[in-house]
């Protein structure tokens, strides 16, 4: 694979519920045929009117609404629940978050990001006449390691994760358990020229492997199921 080019999308404005995000989105980004559109939660959830009002005073409604978005809570500290959601993510308070919207709401995550990526996706479809794929992206903290980044939650028209068993590597050797996470490696690409505090909700990746752009599901193939997780 050749050099990749990351480009924000700006001038899309503030997104309220019920606007037609793809819509901005294609009239905004300048998107070529085999580009991946990376679009931030926050926006896709405003699209999607999954914000809810919780007073700044009222961490007990907070809690009640993360442990009404979760399957199960995994740990507890002060404030702080680790918990897994109904798709199936383990996070920090399951994806309710204050940042970027205004104060008195929180963000829920989508109901089905996988759905809302291929929704923006036929959506730039039929407004710019091209075929992309869509990375829908969230901000994760990992165990054991300091620091965020950005991780796909959601994609259509673009592989989550590349299967390399079987090919060889530079010395020749074969592959026997590399699958890489193309999908989540493409959102934390993303977010290097979006950031945490510019207001740009998407960027545009240009170059990527031709062979990643097929059928996409992150709900089908990133999320590990408990039987093959040896924390839970």
């Amino acid at each position: 694979m050749g050099a990749l080019l990351i480009l924000p999308v700006t001038g899309v404005g503030e997104v309220r519920a019920g606007d037609d995000l793809a819509g901005l989105l294609a009239r905004q980004a300048e998107l070529l045929e085999g580009d991946v559109l990376v679009v931030t939660q926050k926006v896709v959830s405003k699209a999607e009117d999954r914000l809810v009002a919780v007073g700044p005073s009222d961490p007990e409604g907070r809690r009640r609404l993360i442990e009404g978005e979760s399957t199960r809570i995994l740990r507890r500290r002060d404030e702080l629940l680790i918990t897994e959601t109904h798709h199936g993510f383990v996070c920090a308070n399951a994806g309710v978050d204050l940042s970027n919207v205004e104060e008195g709401w929180v963000a829920l995550l989508p109901v089905d990001p996988d759905r809302s990526a291929r929704r923006i996706r036929d959506g730039v479809r039929a407004a710019a006449g091209v075929e992309i794929g869509v990375v829908i992206s969230d901000t994760f903290g990992r165990p054991w390691r300091q620091g965020v980044t950005d991780v796909a939650i959601g994609c259509a028209g673009v592989a989550a994760v590349v299967d390399l068993r079987g090919t060889r590597d530079a010395l020749g050797r074969e592959l026997v358990a590399t699958e890489v996470c193309v999908a989540d490696e493409l959102a934390a690409a993303a977010e290097l020229v979006m950031g945490k505090a510019s207001g740009i909700p998407a960027a545009i990746v240009r170059g990527v492997d031709p062979s990643w752009l097929r059928r996409g599901s992150v709900a089908g193939e990133i999320v590990r199921s408990p039987a093959e997780d040896l924390f839970r």
